[in-house]
């Protein structure tokens, strides 16, 4: 399963909100029986066509820290108030059948995570433009308009802890971006763009945020999100 680049089968796949993470991965899954996406942990809410074991372990806050204090996770963080995080056990249940294993987590779960995955790989996944998040995140309808303005503007800081991946996919289309991904994991090909190249993708994002910010806070002012 190893190559010359990935010896664990390991890989972390990380986005800001909308930018197509959980569509690309899921594709990615279904479309090949040996690679799983880890289930995480979460005491957020369950959302209407979810399901327990499937999408998210859903547990209360008490059951969670129980986890946490038994040294049972891998990494955890707190995100818009809920509680998430990959454990242990997951991962070795995975990898355990042969499988390829993707981490879909944040960019502060990945910063926790890769210390003690010396021979994972990690891919973060990035919007065309800002404007383009800010519609996606509009046009999904499951936030509020407030929630989408936090995920909105926590993208700048995930976006800005992005230089500590090893390959970025721009998700302009969502065909070419899934055969960027595909390549990566199901084939284990060295990925298009890495390295100052993708920080540069990222400063140009946040070269964009900077502009888009005043924009959307008039936004906020007149439309009272």
């Amino acid at each position: 399963m190893g190559s010359s680049y990935t010896r664990s089968g390991v890989f972390a796949v990380s986005a800001p909100s909308g930018a197509g993470k959980t569509t690309l991965n899921s594709r990615l899954a279904r479309s090949h029986p040996d690679i799983e996406i880890s289930v995480s942990l979460t005491t957020r809410n369950r959302r209407p066509g979810e399901v327990d074991g499937q999408h998210y372990h859903f547990v209360d806050r008490a059951e969670f820290q129980k986890n946490v204090d038994a040294g049972r996770m891998l990494e955890w963080a707190e995100v818009f108030g809920n509680l998430y995080g990959t454990s242990k056990s997951e991962v070795e249940r995975i990898t355990g059948k042969g499988h390829k294993v993707i981490l879909e987590i944040d960019v502060q779960g990945w910063r926790t995570a890769k210390p003690k995955l010396p021979g994972a790989l990690s891919i973060f996944i990035l919007p065309p433009s800002m404007a383009d998040l800010w519609e996606r995140l509009e046009k999904r309808g499951t936030d509020s308009p407030e929630v989408c303005w936090r995920r909105f503007k926590a993208a700048r800081d995930e976006i800005a802890a992005g230089r500590i991946y090893d390959y970025f996919i721009v998700n302009d289309d969502l065909d070419r971006a899934y055969a960027e991904l595909e390549a990566m994991i199901a084939r284990d090909e060295p990925g298009k763009t890495s390295g100052e190249a993708g920080k540069a993708l990222c400063d140009r994002l946040l070269t964009e945020f900077e502009h888009s910010q005043k924009i959307l806070e008039l936004k906020t002012i007149h439309e009272k999100i």
